[in-house]
């Protein structure tokens, strides 16, 4: 394969699905791991650097700027799901109209975060009873990452332009690029400069403006398959109400997802900072093992978008069923390393070992939630490429508002003692299990009824042989 083929859009409606899922999935993994690195590499850093506390500090601000940043998370999906049905049915015109629209949406986006986010970071912290030890840590790294969310949201939201036009190799050359330059500011920032957690926030900021830019040059450069002209960035009402109409709902579901981490994060701020520390911890080791869900659920959210544009709808069942057993058997070799080599993982972020005998004892509880969340994110993904994207929300919210979250403050208060006051902190992440096993269930169910079916751009339900 030339290396010009290798950065060239993939046309998922042809071909074997599982392989074209595969070689999908692979490059966008890697990226995956590489953005995670992003988090990871601030939280070993300012561990390892300058305390537990800026370890806590990091992570105590995180479910809050991820609530922030759902606008992003909106756009981003609407964007891939339209870009993907539109390059499967060929439709240049709509598709130069989408491309642009996404644009221009990203910087209204951008400029509403960077607005209310610096002002709303701070009295967010004091809401949630942040410890004084680690207000003012949490308040700085939050408003450099609002202050510099244009880079963070053109970053993810032209990769998912990218991936919907079948292009997983050039968002993740990008991103280990800007991950270099991520991890090298980050140590000059903290251990040259002593800059602390503000360092580690405007390292990463740079990091993701210098991604977003290149992948702006590389759209520009695919002028064989749209238009990328002045005109296509006015805001055209048909096509920025479809972005809306189809991220909104996955804006929702992360926004949900947030506020489900801030009110939990507030309880796990009642623990003290060992366990806040903990939680960061287990949360970065999650981020990677939660990678090949995410990065298979988003192939199948491209194979379902082409291949329901190109209306091969029995071929977007053969890709889903496929695509879950991979992520199926890969997140099941996961768990069992988390299981056996769990305490090590947790050595790397600490020297602390009462934090890293914590952190491992709390990571088997999750162990064997990664295989459950293979299924939603595959299935989920099928679904939202196919257009539905309702389904997803309405899982979310059943599974963090009714489930999570309620089971979190259940046990910690029938747990309550007069030596554990606040209850037994294991409820943060038995809750979190249970979230998981019961959206894997949900999910399945509603996948099986098969309204996704009739979601499509034309509202049309077909279906043409392999």
């Amino acid at each position: 394969m030339k290396i010009k083929e290798i950065f060239a859009p993939s046309d998922m409606t042809q071909g074997k699905p599982w392989e074209k899922i595969l070689v999908f999935t692979i490059p966008m993994l890697l990226g995956n791991i590489a953005q995670q690195l992003y988090n990871t590499v601030d939280s070993i850093v300012v561990g390892r650097y300058v305390g537990d506390n800026a370890l806590a500090a990091v992570g105590s601000a995180s479910p809050i700027m991820n609530l922030l940043l759902v606008l992003f998370v909106g756009i981003s999906v609407g964007a891939g799901v339209m870009v993907s049905q539109y390059f499967g049915a060929k439709e240049r015109e709509a598709l130069s109209k989408t491309i642009g629209n996404c644009i221009t949406l990203t910087a209204a986006a951008s400029l509403f975060i960077m607005v209310v986010g610096t002002l709303c970071a701070r009295p967010l912290l004091e809401l949630l009873n942040t410890p004084e030890s680690i207000i003012d840590w949490c308040a700085s790294y939050l408003i450099i990452m609002m202050l510099g969310s244009s880079g963070i949201a053109y970053y993810n939201i032209l990769c998912g332009i990218l991936r919907g036009l079948g292009d997983s190799v050039s968002a993740l050359i990008y991103l280990l690029i800007a991950t270099v330059i991520n991890i090298v500011l980050d140590v000059t920032f903290v251990a040259v400069f002593h800059m602390g957690v503000p360092g580690v926030a405007l390292a990463t900021v740079i990091a993701q403006i210098v991604s977003a830019v290149m992948c702006m040059i590389k759209l520009k450069r695919m002028s064989d398959l749209f238009d990328l002209k002045p005109q296509y960035l006015k805001p055209n009402g048909h096509h920025a109400w479809n972005i809306i109409r189809l991220g909104l709902p996955s804006g929702i579901t992360q926004a949900i997802f947030s506020m489900a981490m801030v009110v939990v994060q507030s309880l796990t701020n009642s623990f003290g900072e060992m366990v806040i520390a903990a939680n960061v911890i287990i949360m970065r080791v999650d981020g990677f093992a939660m990678m090949p869900n995410f990065s298979f659920g988003t192939a199948l959210t491209t194979f379902a978008g082409q291949n329901v544009g190109a209306r091969r709808y029995d071929r977007v069942e053969q890709g889903a069923k496929q695509g879950t057993l991979m992520a199926v058997g890969t997140s099941t070799v996961i768990t069992v390393m988390i299981l056996v080599f769990g305490r090590y993982l947790m050595a790397i972020f600490t020297n602390t070992s009462e934090l890293v005998t914590l952190s491992a004892n709390m990571m088997r509880i999750l162990a064997v939630g990664y295989i459950a969340m293979a299924v939603t994110q595959s299935l989920s993904g099928v679904m939202r490429g196919a257009g539905d994207t309702m389904t997803p929300m309405w899982i979310s919210l059943i599974t963090t508002v009714v489930i999570r979250v309620p089971v979190a403050y259940g046990i910690s208060w029938l747990t309550r003692t007069p030596e554990l006051p606040n209850g037994r902190y294991e409820c943060i992440w038995i809750s979190l299990l249970s979230s998981w096993l019961m959206g894997a269930l949900i999910t399945f169910i509603f996948y099986r009824r098969g309204k996704w079916k009739t979601k499509g751009l034309d509202g049309k339900k077909g279906s043409q042989t392999v």
